[in-house]
Order: structure tokens, then sequence, then C-alpha cells
């Protein structure tokens, strides 16, 4: 997933922290909402729900992939 976000995001994110962790845990937070939880579905994120949800949370424009203004 990391290879897709920073790519796509690089001009939206200011800060990006992986934290390694065992037992399956997947979480995604944006600007401190959580976005996706592994551990509250038990399944992996449909990648590209997950994107359309932090384009959303960071307020990128999904064609030109900048911020909106």
């Amino acid at each position: 997933m990391t290879a897709k976000l920073l790519p796509r995001f690089k001009q939206a994110i200011k800060n990006y922290t992986l934290v390694p962790s065992r037992g399956g845990c997947f979480e995604l937070t944006v600007g401190g909402t959580l976005l996706y939880s592994k551990l509250k579905t038990g399944k992996f994120p449909d990648e590209a729900a997950l994107i359309a949800e932090v384009e959303k949370a960071l307020g990128v424009d999904p064609f030109t992939r900048t911020p909106h203004k």
C-alpha cells in the first residue's frame, strides 16, 4: 500500500509514518482520523476504495493529484 500511496499523494503528504507490527495489523490514519482497520474488519481493504478515501481525507483532486485550493 505504501508503494501506491506515496507516489500518488507526494504533493499532499506532509508526514508519513509506517509502524511495523505483528499479527496482521493494518490501520490507516489520515490527520488523526482512522480510515481503515484490518483489526476491526478482519480483512485487507479494497485498494481502490482506500485510495479514494485518502484522496477525500487529504482534499486531493483525483485527476491532478494535488490538494484542492
